[in-house]
């Protein structure tokens, strides 16, 4: 007996969110044309997407950078399989930049040319887990779950929009060879804004002034995005749902606030299960903010 959740929509082993997932995008994921020059930002959910969303924007988008033009990020790097606004991706002038929470597998062939670029940021699973929980619980079109046990059960099930994280990540590390991809961690971002954001200009080959790269290390900083309408999705969350008032999509921002919520024994659960997923896989993770 299936007792998937009733929000999930499951298509070639990946769970979509069933209410906002535009399938005829998914469905037809061969057939869409990818330029050399587009820009892939993947995640896993709750991993940094919001944050990398303005990051990217500000790098490629005078406009967005010197604030003569008022687009959200939403719409300067949508959301591909769920193209929240409806954009016709055809008409958008390149380069184009999409963020998406696809596994590996269910990408447009035309990435695996190799031209256009893919930035996988990756965070700690503890933080996503405890992030993915607030936002479960603030989300209407999510499924609410009574206490972090619960949620953790299913987030370690991959009974949670974006399947299991280690199939996630692990997925795309072992076929990184097919794609042009850099990882980037979130824990690496949130300790030194600036090196992340020119390691992104010279991975996308962009070269920006120094007081661009100023510029844009400012403005998408946890702080100063959470003011900027622009980027801090309070619009997507009006659009959507909210069962209370008190959360945002920008919630903390932190490395380690999984110490808050995990009991001694979730936390030894957790890492056992980690290590048995995990065992050799050589990108490096960060539980906590004093960590080198």
């Amino acid at each position: 007996m299936d007792n998937k959740p009733a929000f999930l929509l499951n298509f070639k082993g990946y769970n979509f969110e069933r209410s906002l997932v535009k399938m005829d995008i998914v469905e037809n994921m061969d057939n869409h044309e990818i330029r050399d020059d587009d820009v892939f930002l993947v995640t896993y959910p709750k991993s940094g997407t919001v944050w990398t969303q303005q990051i990217l924007s500000l790098i490629y988008f005078d406009g967005h950078r010197n604030g003569t033009e008022n687009i959200s990020t939403i719409d300067r790097a949508p959301f591909f399989e769920y193209n929240n606004h409806n954009l016709d991706f055809d008409k958008m002038p390149s380069p184009r930049i999409f963020a998406s929470h696809l596994p590996y597998y269910l990408t447009p062939k035309g990435l695996k040319k190799k031209k256009a670029k893919i930035l996988y940021i990756y965070r700690n699973p503890k933080d996503v887990l405890t992030s993915y929980f607030h936002f479960t619980n603030l989300m209407t079109y999510l499924q609410a779950a009574d206490n972090i046990e619960v949620f953790m059960q299913s987030f370690l099930d991959g009974q949670v929009v974006g399947s299991r994280w280690f199939d996630h990540i692990k997925g795309w590390y072992e076929h990184r060879h097919d794609f042009n991809i850099m990882f980037l961690s979130y824990e690496d971002m949130k300790k030194d804004l600036r090196s992340s954001v020119l390691k992104i200009c010279s991975f996308l080959e962009k070269e920006l002034s120094e007081d661009n790269v100023d510029a844009v290390v400012r403005q998408s900083t946890f702080q100063n995005m959470k003011r900027d309408p622009r980027a801090n999705y309070e619009d997507v969350k009006v659009e959507i749902g909210t069962r209370n008032d008190e959360g945002g999509f920008l919630r903390k921002g932190t490395i380690g606030d999984w110490k808050h919520h995990l009991t001694v024994e979730q936390n030894e659960r957790f890492d056992m299960i980690f290590e048995r997923n995990m065992k050799n896989f050589p990108l490096k993770f960060i539980w906590d903010i004093n960590e080198e």
